[in-house]
């Protein structure tokens, strides 16, 4: 099981290596998105436990662009170097997170969407998988999300089921250091937040949430499940996409 799981980490940072590369921009350095759950003045719906899940019925004519995005806090930590040990001064963490999503279609196709691979995995949104990949704003500074993918909403009907994960890339792997969440936009409802119900180290990925179709409604569910790796987070959900050295084959 050891070897197992050092195998499959050195696959994730493989894959992290060849999303840097093929990406062509840097990683971002926390999210001006994040917002804080423990704000009651926010008009936003969190699921912040383990299962908890929220049910949205359809609209009318059905959804229409749907932003599915990830932010995170990167916090104070020590700073190590030989001044900032003297001082006892205080850096943010340096961690970076992307955002990734695997995907099941009712006619049964399957895959993932991320930043690494072949052109393919940014996905399309006019055509299936009725996904793209954009955002990442380089600084972590602007306003709005830094990485989010966009959902063809008209497209849903086509959609069986969803799971969004994020994975550390560079840096520690302490996931208490960064504060993941997991923004659903809906034209016409509540933001919905999705936040880590525990913080793990060691374990470079997690399942933040699922969104399920549910009578062409969205059943959104908090996951928080780590795992060291891609196909071992697909073996746990059940979409039998083949993973080769992180990437799908």
């Amino acid at each position: 099981m050891t070897e197992q799981i050092v195998n499959s980490q050195n696959s994730l940072e493989a894959a992290s290596a060849s999303r840097v590369t093929f990406s062509g921009h840097g990683a971002a350095k926390g999210a001006a998105g994040y917002v804080d759950p423990n704000d009651q003045d926010l008009n936003i719906d969190f699921l912040g436990r383990r299962n908890d899940s929220l049910s949205i019925t359809p609209p009318e004519g059905g959804f229409e662009d749907i932003r599915i995005a990830a932010a995170w806090d990167n916090q104070l930590v020590p700073d190590k170097s030989f001044l900032g040990k003297l001082l006892k001064k205080a850096k943010p963490a340096d961690i970076d997170l992307d955002l990734g999503i695997l995907y099941e279609l009712q006619d049964g196709t399957k895959g993932a969407i991320q930043a690494f691979g072949d052109e393919g995995t940014m996905g399309h949104y006019n055509t299936s998988p009725y996904l793209s990949l954009s955002g990442d704003e380089r600084s972590g500074n602007a306003p709005g999300d830094d990485e989010f993918i966009h959902l063809n909403g008209r497209e849903w009907p086509k959609f069986k089921r969803l799971l969004i994960y994020v994975y550390i890339y560079r840096g520690a792997m302490d996931w208490a250091q960064v504060k993941p969440q997991i923004h659903l936009r809906v034209p016409g409802e509540k933001q919905m937040v999705v936040t880590l119900s525990s913080h793990h180290k060691d374990l470079g990925l997690c399942a933040i949430a699922g969104i399920e179709n549910v009578r062409n409604g969205m059943k959104i569910t908090n996951h928080t499940e780590y795992f060291p790796g891609h196909a071992e987070m697909d073996r746990a959900f059940g979409f039998g996409i083949e993973w080769t050295g992180g990437e799908k084959a």
